[in-house]
């Protein structure tokens, strides 16, 4: 079966992006013969190589406990050095959502979809799959990873990561914000106020936003008194839509006392109506 440029260049920049052969099936769902076949001469890189063995070595451990009837939990995992944009993505998330103690890092939020997308990145990047997941009455879900060297590692890359975005690359910043408006964003869409907004406590990362947004040429304002930061006008709010938006699935939660809606909404479906109406 003869695939597309698209696909086989999707599988390329996954195996160049440190994906794994089994990774990579599951991304494509497309047989490993075939996968094989446009990896095979793409050499593996440092950070590949560890992952694998790291891998293995759970795996062996894994079996180990099987055999002897007793839990053995390991705790191997990969620190990667290099930033990508999904690196920055899970890292970024942590920072908004999330809380790093000296024990464990733990990341809170309402929505199923951001829970999988974090727990798939600790997965794919940190090589980690060992986490506890608990439910407030209040519907919030956290996954928290309970152990003192992933703490460590995660909370460097977050320090890090404040010092790198702002020079980072265009994809990198995009991936940043991506983040922060998942977490700490929403759209205010009422008559003729339309506003994405974002709230946040750290008036630092309020003015990191702000100089990222600027880069991507929209314009926004920081309420201090708020904690927040809002962006409006019709320009704005398209540029907003086209390059950042919203995850798909995550949605508002419609039973709040003060919701307009009264129902889920998706966010990003009301961005959309918010713009549809500059042209009502």
């Amino acid at each position: 079966m003869r695939h597309s440029k698209e696909t086989i260049q999707k599988i390329i920049e996954l195996r160049k992006n440190g994906f794994t052969l089994g990774e990579i099936v599951t991304k494509t769902n497309l047989s490993k013969t075939t996968i094989l076949h446009h990896i095979q001469s793409i050499p593996q890189s440092s950070y590949l190589k560890e992952k694998i063995r790291i891998a293995k070595l759970n795996g062996q451990r894994k079996g180990a406990a099987g055999r002897k009837g007793k839990s053995v939990k390991s705790y191997s995992f990969l620190r990667p050095e290099k930033w990508n944009s999904d690196l920055v993505n899970l890292i970024s998330h942590f920072l908004f959502d999330g809380r790093i103690s000296n024990y464990s890092c733990t990341y809170f939020n309402r929505s199923e979809t951001l829970i999988q997308k974090v727990k798939q990145g600790m997965k794919d990047f940190i090589v980690v799959s060992d986490y506890k997941i608990y439910k407030s009455p209040e519907n919030v879900i956290r996954i928290a990873y309970h152990h003192v060297e992933i703490a460590t590692f995660i909370r460097s890359k977050a320090d890090d990561l404040l010092g790198y975005i702002s020079s980072a690359p265009y994809e990198h910043k995009i991936s940043f914000l991506k983040a922060f408006f998942d977490d700490e964003g929403l759209m205010t869409f009422n008559k003729n106020k339309r506003i994405v907004r974002g709230y946040q406590h750290s008036i630092r990362i309020l003015n990191i936003i702000k100089g990222l947004l600027k880069d991507l040429e929209i314009e926004s304002t920081i309420d201090n008194r708020q904690v927040e930061i809002s962006i409006n006008k019709k320009e704005n709010i398209i540029k907003f839509q086209k390059l950042i938006n919203f995850t798909p699935g995550l949605r508002i939660n419609g039973n709040r006392s003060n919701s307009i809606w009264k129902k889920d909404l998706e966010k990003r479906h009301i961005l959309q109506m918010a713009i549809d109406s500059y042209l009502s």
